[in-house]
């Protein structure tokens, strides 16, 4: 490698970019009048149409007059816009000759800085980037005006007195944190004063970034090095600034004995880079050389340590820290042995919220603690013991309460100032009854209150708050206020953000945020604090130009990242023309500037018409060469210029052989498409459409539905009508398939698939499904049937065939007296039901007479329409010829005015 990792890099330099030549401020883009370039402004009285002063009440010789002072006025404002940006390209050059100085000295200082550090570097085991942000930290401090004070908002120079944090190592001017401390101090005195409160000897401060605390005695009077060991050190241009040269010496964090070993450096130290020989976490692999700052490091294997509970052993993978809580459970007493449960193995102690109930020393009472360790106490009625009010002292057995005294109770109530009154009583003395004159919190009211209570008054304070700005507004305020809580809102020095912080006085604490200030590529940035970033150059970057090119080649011409447009393409165009395959050998003209005038009307004959630039993309000229041309039906060739080739037609005909094989194209000369071979027609020629004539195969009676083809005809796919063998559905089988198919496979397409409705001579249907010939026999019938009697009164079930056989049911007495009656019943019944058919069709005829005789019919009256005309339909004419005398006067009117 040519650099070792902790070299690598190019740190966070700001960047000029290209140095504008002379030549570019005459550009339409960099025009020295435009309000954007750095130099002095144009002049409020001058315009683009030569600096004519205008006014108002001037005559004619007045005007000239002033149209001449215009020019002048115009020609010295315009030298003095020349000289000044000559000026500006001379402390151009000598802003990009100092930042290429400072490279290449930070790369020697660089390289110095880390010359010791490298001999114990061994970048293989580098795990962060600690060392490339203590590289960056290095490179940040040593450019000229990249750090800034976060107090004072002010870039911090290289012989500048500086205050170094502990905590973040951020940079400070050592007045502006002498300041801070001071105002920091004072503040927190005059709060304490206000409050009432006492103040300590040593007042703690806090750094502004990242609020490390320091005592008051810790504020500095003198500027150190980085590492602290030499005073106000002397600025050197080989050294970084604000640094002594010797090694840092400072302990590394985390502590773990060493010291830095890099030459005195802003920002935090690198990790320890020595190599050290280290056990894995669990201390069952040998010891390895590992890198000082990674002390910890895993083997892989099982831990096997013992657990908590001292009857197992973790059985994870080496890991850091505490081993996990035992997971196994097992069967545990509680701490008074009364019971027992299955617990995880890591709580060995339990209680089980029971009394404990053993006997005390005493053995007339019990303990009344809950599960509990070790021994019971003594019991809490043994020894002397004193009344409720303390005056009187008994020696009374355990078993008997203590009696009152009798005297009064004496003890001193909350109030602090008088004594409970009641006679000695068990229990907590009551609130104290006796009316005292209080003074209110503020001490502006006093009243007689009860003794037990807080008197206070209606009144508002009107004191201002810690903020300065907001009133108090509290009741009865003893004049410690509350601090302000609303928010400050204030806009910090950056401009960008607000102050968050609550209502407080002086100055807001400055912004902490930082932004990245990038190259057009995003490649290479700097950090700056908030508000810094307008003022602040983007850095330079070194890396090629990753726009896209604006035009077809596939990469630019070499350049280095820059801002605005990239320069033009000089490369060959190389292109094929649209219209054949020769390259265009003229240079790229994808993507050209070209002056545009707006031809808008103008305001008068002093106005300028503006002129600007647009991009456009021109054609390829067109191309020359002599092509030979195949006429589109292929049939002979001639030549054409390559810009002038198109297709031609040599008139004859076509004459391809068509699908059909029988035919040709008849058709003109013309281009053929998805032809299989040059014999053959194509797509678009003619189509035959002739029937076909082929004849059709035996038994089918259809044409052929497709025009004139080659090969054999299609299947016939025309559907035969049919009915199946039982006549009950209606089937259409395809001709083809009807045809191809084999007897009996007919008399499968011919069935319908369900049962036979045809009746057999026993009256019952056919058990079978739809099929060909005749049912089967009726002495094969296996149904249901009945027998009975003459009568019909009895009945017996039996099987159809038997019944066909000749067996029959005789009646029996029953029978024959059943049938007498029922046949008397059957005669009277016919009587009634002539008798109610005569009344019934005599009221249909009364009711027919009655219809028939009807009622006069009256006559239809006769109703006439009147039709009247519309407006339109009776002045038609006269509007219409108003209308066009109207139009023929407008237009000669028209004509006389052009």
């Amino acid at each position: 490698m040519d650099k070792p990792a902790y070299l690598r890099g190019r740190g966070r330099g700001r960047g000029r970019g290209a140095v504008p030549s002379q030549g570019d401020f005459n550009r339409p883009g960099n025009n020295v009048n435009s309000p954007g370039f750095p130099g002095k402004q144009r002049h409020s009285n001058t315009n683009s149409g030569g600096g004519n002063v205008r006014s108002s009440g001037d005559n004619n010789s007045s005007k000239a007059k002033e149209n001449g002072n215009g020019k002048d006025a115009f020609a010295e404002a315009s030298s003095r816009h020349q000289e000044a940006a000559k000026r500006h390209l001379k402390e151009f050059e000598d802003d990009v000759d100092s930042d290429e100085e400072e490279d290449d000295i930070g790369d020697r200082v660089l390289e110095k800085v880390f010359k010791i550090y490298s001999d114990n570097y061994d970048e293989r085991n580098d795990e962060g980037s600690d060392v490339s942000r203590a590289q960056e930290h290095i490179l940040h401090s040593f450019r000229s005006g990249t750090s800034a004070c976060l107090i004072c908002i002010d870039n911090i120079k290289k012989e500048d007195a500086i205050w170094t944090c502990q905590g973040c190592c951020c940079m400070l001017h050592l007045q502006c944190i002498q300041k801070w401390v001071k105002e920091g101090v004072y503040q927190q005195q005059y709060q304490a004063e206000q409050a009432g409160q006492s103040l300590e000897l040593d007042l703690p401060w806090f750094c502004p970034k990242c609020r490390y605390e320091y005592k008051q005695s810790q504020c500095p009077t003198r500027s150190f090095c980085f590492c602290g060991k030499v005073e106000d050190p002397k600025f050197d241009p080989w050294l970084i600034p604000h640094s002594c040269g010797q090694t840092c010496g400072r302990a590394l964090k985390p502590h773990c004995g060493h010291v830095c070993l890099l030459n005195c450096h802003p920002g935090p130290c690198p990790p320890c880079p020595k190599m050290v020989q280290l056990a894995c976490c669990c201390g069952r692999s040998g010891k390895q050389p590992r890198r000082c700052n990674a002390r910890t490091w895993i083997c892989g294997k099982v831990c096997g340590k013992p657990l908590s509970c001292g009857q197992h052993t973790c059985e994870d993978k080496c890991h850091t820290g505490e081993c996990q809580p035992c997971p196994k459970t097992s069967v545990q007493r509680c701490s008074c042995g009364k019971s027992k449960e299955s617990r995880p193995c890591a709580s060995p102690l339990w209680h089980c919220q029971q009394a404990c109930g053993k006997r005390l020393a005493c053995g007339n009472h019990v303990c009344e603690e809950v599960c509990h360790s070790g021994k019971c106490g003594p019991c809490p009625r043994a020894g002397e013991r004193r009344c409720p009010c303390g005056k009187t002292a008994f020696e009374l057995p355990c078993t008997e309460d203590i009696p009152t005294c009798g005297d009064t109770c004496g003890k001193l109530l909350l109030c602090g100032l008088h004594t409970c009154t009641q006679r000695c009583h068990q229990g907590p003395c009551g609130q104290c009854l006796q009316l005292q004159p209080k003074r209110c919190r503020c001490g502006q009211s006093q009243k007689e209150v009860l003794c037990s209570k807080e008197y206070l008054c209606d009144k508002r304070c009107t004191n201002m708050r810690d903020c300065r700005k907001h009133p108090c507004k509290r009741k009865c305020c003893d004049g410690n206020c509350p601090p302000c809580e609303q928010n400050c809102g204030k806009t910090l020095g950056c401009r960008n953000h607000k102050c968050p912080s609550r209502c407080h006085r002086g100055v807001c604490y400055p912004c902490n945020e930082t932004k990245d200030i990038t190259c057009f590529c995003k490649a290479s940035k700097i950090t700056v604090p908030c508000g810094k970033e307008k003022s602040t150059k983007p850095p330079r970057c070194n890396l090629p130009c990753k726009i896209p090119p604006n035009c077809h080649h596939p990469k630019r011409q070499k350049h280095r990242c820059h801002f605005g447009e990239c320069p033009p393409c000089t490369q060959v165009c190389d292109l094929s023309l649209p219209s054949c395959q020769h390259s265009c050998p003229a240079r790229c003209h994808d993507a050209i500037k070209v002056k545009v005038e707006d031809k808008s009307k103008k305001e008068g004959p002093w106005a300028i018409a503006p002129v600007y630039t647009e991009t456009v993309k021109r054609p390829c000229p067109p191309c020359q060469v002599p092509v030979p041309v195949e006429c589109m039906g292929k049939h002979e060739v001639g030549q054409f210029p390559c810009s002038e080739v198109r297709p031609y037609s040599c008139g004859r005909k076509c004459g391809r052989e068509l699908e059909c094989g029988n035919h040709t194209c008849r058709l003109d000369c013309h281009v053929v498409h998805g032809a299989p071979d040059g014999h053959q027609a194509g797509e678009n020629c003619q189509q035959c459409e002739s029937a076909c004539d082929k004849p059709r195969p035996k038994g089918c009676s259809h044409s052929c539905l497709q025009a004139c083809h080659p090969g054999p005809c299609p299947p016939c796919t025309a559907m035969v009508r049919m009915r199946c063998h039982c006549k009950a559905v209606l089937k259409h089988i395809a001709c083809h398939e009807w045809l191809a198919a084999s007897t009996d496979r007919q008399n499968s397409l011919k069935s319908c698939g369900g049962p036979c409705p045809k009746m057999m001579e026993c009256d019952h249907q056919c058990p079978d499904m739809c099929h060909n010939g005749p049912c089967p026999a009726p002495d094969t019938c296996d149904r249901k049937a009945y027998l009975r009697c003459p009568c019909k009164r009895r009945k017996r079930e039996v099987r159809c065939r038997d019944k066909r056989g000749g067996e029959k049911l005789e009646c029996d007495d029953v029978c024959t007296k059943a049938q007498a009656q029922k046949k008397q019943a059957e005669e009277e019944q016919k009587g009634r039901q002539e008798e109610e058919a005569a009344r019934r069709q005599a009221a249909e005829l009364e009711e027919f007479e009655r219809l028939q005789k009807g009622r006069r019919k009256k006559p239809r009256k006769h109703r006439e329409e009147i039709v009247q005309e519309t407006f339109w339909q009776s002045h038609k004419k006269i509007v219409v010829v108003s209308a066009s005398v109207l139009v023929l006067g407008l237009f000669v009117s028209y004509l006389f005015m052009t």
